[in-house]
């Protein structure tokens, strides 16, 4: 391997320094150029910069009235107020936001997302095996990833602390479990997740990840606590009056309620039931053999799918699992054809302005799993290897 600090490595830091830095001019001038606080209100970001607000001024960041007023202040218009749903773990991040104005913010944010999006696509190519092709590009146009830059989404966040903690799970387990404090922004995609993390945890006798994990949440929430020492209140008021389980958000739990029976919320939560008997299965019978980043990644995949409420932009989280496919793909040529007409299609949607809540995103979430499954040859959901305790894996 070329030392980079020699004089001959010299001239490559120098050229990735330039054009870095012409990628990023790049896509300042392609955003940036010519927008207005008012072009800032249609993106979700705008809902991020109101909350900044209402802390910056000591006001309640879950007030929708307040919210809206405040959107509307910088030009939103007649158009729908946006408003986040987060629960107040994560909170105190967004503070700086009340200190500038929605396009400064927006710019900031912007290189903020596309710096932990650079980390996790290097961390993924890191964690297999850093093979000699270019494959880690399709990263950056991945359809979710791409309607997260630009609507200004905080699910590329949620996206770096998965892939830290795969990266980190084994050699530094503390900060493995600290990594996971982003999903604490939208933790219904990973109820899954972290209910076989738990029983990981339990069967290996090693806790360490579970602790820091708590530990950076307990952390954050005091953080919370100390700008806004009424946030939980504030967040319950706000999810009793804004009536979310009337509007129709394009998952499987969702639709499943919508078509038999609005009313019955139980429904919203079937697949998360079944998903979870399947976790709980998929776990035990690989228990000796577990692997966070080959075995997590399907995981992942049914964790969100599952899940009782979500966006086709949450689905970034999804990317180490369709990198891993193409690293490992046992028909690389079909295999890129294939996803990249999946993703052209996805794109399409997004750039045609599809309704982010319409049912036609239900389609997605099969669609990678499917792709997944067929490039690497993997009957995943199949028991085919025997486990070394007797039971079928």
């Amino acid at each position: 391997m070329q030392n980079t600090s020699s004089p001959k490595g010299l001239p490559r830091i120098v050229a990735l320094v330039l054009i870095t830095a012409a990628g990023a001019a790049f896509v300042a001038g392609v955003l940036f150029f010519g927008l207005s606080d008012q072009d800032i209100t249609q993106k979700d970001f705008i809902q991020y910069w109101a909350i900044g607000q209402q802390l910056a001024h000591g006001a309640d960041p879950y007030d929708v009235t307040a919210i809206v007023q405040l959107e509307r202040s910088v030009g939103l218009g007649a158009s729908q107020p946006k408003i986040s749903l987060s629960p107040p773990t994560v909170l105190w991040p967004m503070l700086p936001l009340g200190l500038v104005s929605p396009k400064t913010g927006f710019i900031l944010w912007t290189f903020l997302l596309i710096g932990c999006l650079a980390w996790s696509v290097w961390l993924i190519w890191r964690l297999n095996g850093c093979p000699h092709n270019l494959v880690h590009l399709f990263g950056f146009v991945f359809a979710p990833v791409s309607i997260c830059l630009m609507a200004g989404q905080l699910s590329i966040f949620l996206l770096l602390g998965l892939v830290l903690f795969f990266d980190l799970h084994r050699t530094r387990p503390g900060l493995a479990g600290a990594a996971l404090l982003p999903c604490a922004l939208k933790p219904h995609l990973f109820i899954l997740f972290g209910c076989v993390l738990i029983l990981w945890a339990i069967y290996r006798r090693t806790f360490r990840i579970l602790f820091w994990a708590v530990t950076a949440l307990l952390a954050s929430c005091a953080m919370t606590l100390g700008i806004d020492i009424h946030a939980w209140s504030q967040y319950a008021h706000m999810m009793n009056g804004i009536r979310i389980l009337k509007v129709f958000i394009p998952t499987f739990g969702e639709a499943l309620r919508f078509l038999i029976d609005r009313n019955a919320v139980g429904l919203q939560f079937a697949p998360e039931v079944i998903g979870g008997i399947w976790a709980i299965w998929y776990f035990w019978t690989r228990r000796t053999r577990w692997d966070w980043t080959e075995h997590g990644l399907l995981l992942l995949l049914v964790s969100d799918a599952c899940a009782p409420y979500g966006f086709f932009f949450d689905e970034c989280i999804l990317l180490p699992l369709v990198l891993a496919g193409l690293y490992r793909t046992i028909e690389p040529r079909r295999a890129f054809v294939l996803l990249i007409i999946i993703d052209t299609i996805a794109l399409a949607e997004v750039f045609s302005n599809v309704n982010i809540i319409s049912p036609y995103y239900l389609w997605t979430s099969p669609a990678w799993l499917g792709w997944f499954l067929y490039a690497t040859g993997k009957a995943a959901f199949s028991p085919t290897q025997a486990d070394s305790s007797g039971s079928t894996a």
